[in-house]
């Protein structure tokens, strides 16, 4: 039996571990559509928003746009208008129509602001004009097609 103490416990050296200081997160970030844009919270829905709100949205004028992206597992995803300006919000119980929309769907739609703070806005009565070509379209109840 040796008098000597065991050597401290060293970090490892190998490259798997290298990398992990060099990224803020610890990995590399996935090229999502979704990651510049700030999704609302809570999420203002069909069922949540106001009578008021939704009759000030009805009356409006309605305005064309194209989906840029959009995930029916989340529940939302952003319209790029056609007069240029930043990306607007999109709830899965606005659309309207029996297809989910897809990056590239030619949409017409209204405007409702998004509470507490009345800054942002939400797309409402969301429908598809022209699918986008070259794409498979979901329905909502599951069916393929391709356009």
């Amino acid at each position: 039996m040796s008098s000597e103490p065991p050597p401290p416990p060293q970090a490892p050296t190998h490259q798997a571990s290298a990398g992990l200081l060099d990224t803020p997160r610890g990995r590399e970030r996935s090229p999502s559509p979704l990651r510049g844009n700030v999704v609302p919270s809570p999420l203002p829905t069909r069922r949540t928003r106001t009578f008021s709100a939704t009759v000030r949205a009805s009356q409006g004028p309605v305005y064309k746009g194209v989906c840029k992206c959009f995930c029916r597992s989340k529940g939302h995803g952003f319209i790029t208008p056609a007069d240029g300006g930043p990306d607007i919000f999109l709830h899965i119980s606005d659309v309207e129509g029996e297809y989910v929309p897809v990056e590239g769907d030619e949409v017409t739609y209204k405007m409702c602001s998004i509470p507490p703070k009345n800054e942002k806005l939400q797309a409402v009565e969301v429908v598809i004009t022209h699918l986008a070509p070259g794409t498979k379209h979901e329905t909502w109840s599951g069916h393929v097609v391709s356009s």
